[in-house]
């Protein structure tokens, strides 16, 4: 499935805490379509609240690879810690938005 084939994670902005499905089967072929969702939920999230972020099992534990994108891009306006692994295998993620 081409990349602009592929629905966004949000369309709207969170003024609570919720979670972003980053697990379908065109996130297990393509990292870094999860990294750009993972960040665009992270931007469709108001601070004092936190995204959920479930990414595919297929591209191992979220620090290998997503912690560094998150700090790269929001610094100190966010806040992320490893949840736990899902029992299908997909890592949770929960990025608390501190401020921007």
């Amino acid at each position: 499935m081409p990349e602009t084939d592929v629905p966004p994670v949000t369309e709207s902005v969170h003024d609570n805490s919720w979670s972003a499905n980053l697990e379908r089967p065109v996130h297990a072929e393509d990292r870094a379509l999860v990294v750009e969702q993972a960040l665009t939920a992270v931007e469709h999230t108001t601070p004092g609240n936190h995204v959920n972020l479930v990414t595919h099992a297929a591209h191992g534990h979220p620090e290998t690879y997503l912690f560094d994108a998150l700090e790269a891009e929001f610094g100190a306006q966010v806040a992320s810690e490893y949840v736990e692994q899902c029992g299908c295998g997909g890592h949770v993620t929960r990025v608390h938005v501190e401020g921007r």
